[in-house]
């Protein structure tokens, strides 16, 4: 099930969205959007006699973190090694405030702060329930649904602050969506689903899922251990190598197998 956030100019519904994605993983002409009752996290899936096609709407941030999102550094070989990086013996936690995140479509601001802003297109995972020292066996249990993030990175600020708190917190540096998929196991991630970033149409990462050092449900279970997730909490797993500099006016274009496609473009702040 494909869970969105959209408007039609009022306020924000939550929706189901039909139909299947084509070979570029954008949705079929004829998809619509069913509207629910409510953010389905809380108050569960139910259908209201509303549908809008989807091509009317404009897609939100599937979910709106209630506390966090928790992103892990150097979860790719290859990327640890673009970037000089020793490879991590555990996981390797940092966090965004929730007032990083955008949706769809939406601009990402180019900080006067930085003169090295970078795309990281990654898997995110949102967390479904209140959990704590979460066993790997149980990771299932505790999730809602998988989504699309671009990690938005001023590399600049990331190397001389040391730690990763304003170089990946400024406003509008957690693009999420198009939407949730609910229907998939973390398993289907460790078999491999790829994942490729274009900017501006030019192919940037091409990566897979298969290639992640520590898999979803390692990493729900060290992040639980640390600290209490919460529902609509969001997990960035970490980008595969290709990460690069961004300007403003360019269009970033992030794609996993089975989830779709999360656009946005590079506007100055």
């Amino acid at each position: 099930m494909r869970i969105a956030r959209f408007t039609t100019g009022e306020d924000p519904l939550y929706g189901v969205v039909t139909g299947d994605l084509d070979e570029f993983g954008q949705p079929e002409p004829d998809s619509v959007v069913v509207a629910l009752a409510g953010d389905p996290l809380y108050v569960g899936v139910k259908l209201l006699d509303e549908e809008h096609r989807l091509e009317d709407v404009r897609l939100l941030a599937p979910v709106l973190p209630r506390s966090k999102v928790v992103g892990i550094g150097r979860n790719y070989a290859a990327h640890a090694a673009e970037m000089g990086n020793d490879l991590p013996t555990e996981p390797l936690m940092f966090l965004k405030p929730n007032t990083s995140v955008v949706g769809p479509g939406d601009a990402i601001y180019y900080p006067p702060q930085t003169q090295n802003l970078h795309f990281e297109g990654e898997l995110a995972v949102v967390i479904g329930r209140i959990c704590r020292d979460v066993p790997a066996e149980q990771a299932t249990d505790v999730i809602y649904g998988y989504t699309i993030a671009n990690d938005v990175t001023a590399r600049d600020l990331q190397k001389s602050d040391v730690q990763f708190t304003r170089a990946k917190g400024f406003d509008s540096f957690c693009p999420l969506g198009p939407w949730i998929e609910t229907d998939l196991d973390p398993h289907d991630f460790a078999e491999g689903r790829r994942l490729q970033t274009h900017l501006n149409g030019e192919l940037k990462q091409d990566g897979s899922t298969q290639d992640l050092i520590f898999d979803i449900p390692t990493l729900i279970a060290h992040i639980s251990s640390v600290m209490t997730l919460l529902p609509g909490d969001v997990i960035l797993t970490g980008t595969p190598e290709g990460v690069g500099p961004m300007e403003v006016g360019d269009e970033v274009e992030i794609s996993i197998a089975g989830l779709g496609t999360l656009t946005n473009k590079v506007a100055l702040r």
